[in-house]
């Protein structure tokens, strides 16, 4: 039960950083990811990113468009094993991206790994949102 409630606590670190992103902050982010080159993500705006230094780089490029914002997991399921543990649930929420509101309720999966300083994220996955899709196919490219 103690590592049942580790896991808890590490996804109650994970949803505040992913809040201070939807507000245009990445940096907790950095208190809850591994570093290691084999954590991933794969965004609700698509794509996958391999390694810590590409998901950290994700999280700071959406929050750059983050203004304001808020995620929540609901129905959570956690399973831990014995260095390895994962949750599935649906994130429910909004967020202000590049100026426009945007209403969240995807499918999740995140997996933590049992590190030296605790437990670490080392995969976010969500179904993809189409509504942030299109906000981001109306910005202009940068040149």
């Amino acid at each position: 039960m103690a590592a049942e409630h580790d896991i808890h606590e590490a996804s109650k670190k994970f949803y505040a950083a992913l809040n201070q992103m939807a507000k245009g902050d990445s940096r907790l982010m950095d208190d809850i990811w591994s570093y290691r080159g084999t954590c991933t993500t794969m965004h609700p705006i698509g794509g996958r990113e391999v390694g810590w230094s590409e998901v950290r780089k994700s999280f700071e490029e959406v929050a750059k468009l983050c203004t304001a914002g808020h995620v929540e997991l609901r129905d959570q399921v956690v399973h831990v094993g014995e260095d390895m543990a994962y949750e599935l649930g649906v994130e429910h929420g909004h967020i202000t991206l590049a100026g426009h509101k945007v209403s969240l309720s995807h499918r999740v999966t995140n997996i933590y790994r049992k590190e030296a300083e605790g437990w670490r994220i080392v995969h976010h996955h969500t179904d993809t949102a189409p509504a942030m899709l299109d906000v981001l196919s109306k910005l202009k490219p940068k040149t």
